[in-house]
Formats: C-alpha cells, sequence, structure tokens
C-alpha cells in the first residue's frame, strides 16, 4: 500500500500495553450500570477488602439526576449475608467514599442472590517457588536488557508459579 505508514494506522506499529485500551473497550458496559469509571469494579477487593468482595459486588451505581454526589449503590449480596452487609453499611460507605474522595455514595441497596463462581476478587493462595523454579525463571528473563521490565516481569512470573503451580518448561 503505497503512500501508508505504521505510525498513521494505531494497529501496527509499536506495541502498545492492553491496559491503555481496556477503558475504552469496558466504558459501555460499565456505562450502562453506572460505573463511568471502571476503576470501582476493577479494585473492587482493594476497596472493601477480600472478605467483603468475596460476599458481595457492585451491579449498578446511579445519582440523583444532575447530580454526582450522594448516590447510591445496589450491591448483590451472597445469600445469608445480608443482615451483616446492613450492619456493616457505615464502614463499607466509608471505604467506598474514601476511594472517590468526596462523598460519592450516601446509600447501599442490597440485593441477595448468588454470585459467580469465578470471581476474579477471590485471593488465591501463594507459595513460595522452588530453587528450580526460581532459577528457571531467572533464566527465562536474563535476557531482558531493561531492568524494571526485568524485575516486573519476574515479579508476575513468581504470582503466576506460585499460584497455579506451573513448572516453567
Amino acid at each position: 500500500m503505497a503512500g501508508k505508514s505504521n505510525e498513521a494506522d494505531p494497529r501496527r506499529g509499536a506495541m502498545r500495553a492492553l491496559a491503555a485500551d481496556v477503558p475504552r473497550i469496558v466504558k459501555p458496559a460499565l456505562g450502562k450500570r453506572g460505573f463511568a469509571e471502571g476503576q470501582m469494579v476493577a479494585r473492587w477487593a482493594e476497596i472493601v477488602g477480600a472478605d467483603l468482595a468475596r460476599r458481595m459486588m457492585p451491579e449498578k451505581l446511579t445519582f440523583p439526576t444532575g447530580e454526582r454526589r450522594d448516590g447510591a449503590l445496589r450491591l448483590r449480596v451472597a445469600p445469608g449475608f445480608a443482615l451483616e452487609a446492613q450492619h456493616r453499611e457505615p464502614q463499607i460507605l466509608e471505604r467506598l467514599n474514601a476511594f472517590f474522595g468526596y462523598r460519592a455514595l450516601a446509600r447501599l441497596i442490597l440485593v441477595q442472590g448468588p454470585l459467580p463462581a469465578d470471581r476474579a476478587t477471590v485471593p488465591r493462595r501463594r507459595r513460595d517457588l522452588a530453587a528450580s523454579e526460581r532459577a528457571a525463571l531467572t533464566q527465562r528473563v536474563a535476557g531482558i536488557a531493561d531492568g524494571e521490565l526485568r524485575d516486573a516481569l519476574t515479579r508476575l512470573g513468581e504470582a503466576v508459579i506460585g499460584t497455579t503451580g506451573d513448572k516453567i518448561r
């Protein structure tokens, strides 16, 4: 193709991090549920804590017309956990509003129901790597010149191997 360069076509050329495109990709789905910014959903376990995240998940965020404060967050709550969630509502609201940095939420709406079985928010147990696994991982990343990238990939490798038990081949 004459006249076209790789720089003009965003689908070609330099590599881009997948994370750069995720907000654009998920915005339509999250926007329908009031989550204009997907960070609350993505960081749910970090915001409310792993224990609560296993038992509840955000479904919809609504605000009074024309406002972005004193909203309501509808949460799907595991069966039998609604009473405890209601009791902990002030603590949950405090954590959520601290995340937003202002009083974005005034109340929670609790809906009991089953949570998805494949919850990504449930932390998995990690184990220490065996000496042979650590040596194989170190050898795999040794050829990477950028020290920061090498360290990041090493941490990622440790997390993956230590969580799933997979061995590097």
